[in-house]
């Protein structure tokens, strides 16, 4: 596919999904990065868990050895901490020990644990100047709108990472919300009061699909289970209704987007935990049964303790699907790869 010449780099958008998309994604930047891709990418937008995997590799990025476009370390400097994650248990914590500090939210000390387990006390001005952007979103809960962390210089370079990560994956209601100081606001003492991401877009498209020439999307969001029987009390009946409206957002970006890849508003390649990888035509795709990979899909969208060998499934599956996307669509001549990351555990 031709991109359009008014666009130019190339963007990675990285949806939500807890520990789930975390460690799916991690497969897929890991998977990139054999391909060369991860080192061509200019803008990397994410949501919740894919902020997370975010995170660290914006963290990590300085120390990455880039060797003919692929670095040789990335197993240790961003697969071992997000694993490492993986092994603790977050949401639940979280909103006990801020039920029993009131005068600090959830999202404070979602943040503070981000900073214990990955990034320190590294703020947005010190990533590395000389690598690609990332875009951390959150959504502004005062007018509805995307709010977007990013590098750059003055008050707002001044946010932790740690902070950026938690409004992104601040899940609403019990992690929810972040707040910080409007750091462009010359109202002394204004708030931005901040929740997940994907309470607004669950992809976390805005920030590449309007100007990158080449659109690569990471899916690891949960569909909406099907149910014969709806319950008829208030409570759950608004929580169903809510489900619907989530789940035609999702459904509206989805179909927005790969209508723009048939258009050829620009180039790029779409994957996701509930990709069959059949469809995707390719002799040699890694087996992954469409039985067993939409198991993992349906893994809980938590922030809570995961399985070595559902870790590994996750993250083996998101090697997979985005291997299969990037040589169907974007790199037809790559090689295929010789296995999963973790061939023991494969994908069930």
């Amino acid at each position: 596919m031709e991109p359009s010449t008014a666009r130019k780099g190339v963007g990675l958008a990285l949806s939500g999904g807890g520990y789930r998309a975390m460690l799916f994604h991690t497969g897929a930047l890991w998977r990139l990065n054999e391909l060369g891709w991860l080192s061509k990418i200019s803008t990397f937008s994410s949501v919740s868990g894919g902020s997370i995997a975010a995170g660290v590799l914006a963290h990590a990025w300085s120390d990455l050895k880039f060797e003919n476009g692929a670095a040789d370390n990335f197993h240790d400097e961003v697969v071992a901490p997000v694993r490492n994650l993986a092994r603790t248990r977050l949401d639940i914590p979280v909103t006990l020990r801020a039920m029993a500090i009131p005068w600090r939210s959830a999202g404070q000390e979602l943040a503070r644990v981000y900073a214990k387990h990955l990034f320190g006390d590294c703020c947005l001005r010190d990533l590395d100047p000389a690598g690609p952007q990332f875009v951390f979103t959150a959504t502004n809960l005062q007018d509805g709108a995307l709010w977007w962390f990013f590098r750059q210089d003055g008050p707002h370079g001044n946010i932790p990472l740690a902070t950026a990560v938690a409004a992104s994956s601040a899940f609403p209601p019990m992690l929810s919300p972040v707040v910080i100081h409007d750091p462009l606001s010359t109202q002394a003492g204004k708030k931005i009061v901040l929740s997940d991401a994907g309470v607004y877009d669950n992809l976390g498209l805005d920030p590449v699909e309007g100007q990158c020439a080449t659109v690569l999307v990471s899916d690891a969001g949960k569909r909406m289970k099907v149910k014969q029987k709806v319950p008829r009390d208030w409570g759950r009946q608004l929580l169903r209704v809510l489900d619907v409206i989530d789940n035609q957002v999702r459904e509206l970006r989805r179909g927005a987007l790969l209508k723009s890849y048939v258009e050829k508003d620009f180039a790029g390649s779409y994957w996701g935990t509930y990709v069959d990888l059949e469809n995707f035509e390719l002799d040699d795709a890694l087996q992954a049964p469409v039985r067993l990979t939409h198991k993992l899909a349906e893994t809980p969208t938590r922030l809570t303790k995961l399985p070595e060998m559902l870790q590994e499934r996750l993250i083996n599956w998101g090697y997979a699907a985005c291997d299969a996307g990037m040589r169907k669509w974007v790199e037809p001549d790559a090689a295929a790869p010789a296995g999963f990351p973790f061939p023991a555990a494969g994908v069930g």
